[in-house]
């Protein structure tokens, strides 16, 4: 899988277009977790769920292992259609079924990141 900065920002860009994926928002106690823990702490634990919950061949809770709060980067994940394989596969078309790749963690964390971001600049204007 090739990508760079800009198919992140498209991406996340048609993400924003759907109703659902643009309802998720970081809470004001998300906000401050990030802010005490730091972007590069934040990081390692997205590669770590992404690692464990979503990059093996078969998940059997697929489709439930993201809470929908709890950790900034389960928001993160349901914002950007990485909290299961089948939305992984719709909306970024990585297979399920297969393990994912050193390219496909880092894809994904790094559209994870990119979209935390985002919401931390929305949350200064």
């Amino acid at each position: 899988m090739i990508y760079d900065d800009k198919k992140i920002e498209l991406v996340l860009d048609n993400l924003a277009k759907s109703k659902f994926r643009n309802s998720f928002k970081l809470s004001t106690k998300d906000i401050k977790y990030i802010e005490n823990k730091g972007m590069d702490i934040i990081k390692q634990h997205a590669y770590d769920f992404v690692s464990k919950r979503l990059a093996p061949s078969f998940i059997e809770n697929d489709g439930k292992q993201t809470p929908f709060k709890a950790h900034p980067v389960f928001i993160a994940q349901h914002a950007t259609a990485t909290c299961c394989r089948k939305c992984l596969y719709k909306w970024h078309k990585i297979k399920p079924g297969i393990s994912l790749n050193s390219s496909e963690k880092d894809y994904i964390v790094d559209l994870i990141m990119a979209w935390l971001k985002r919401q931390l600049i929305k949350k200064d204007n």
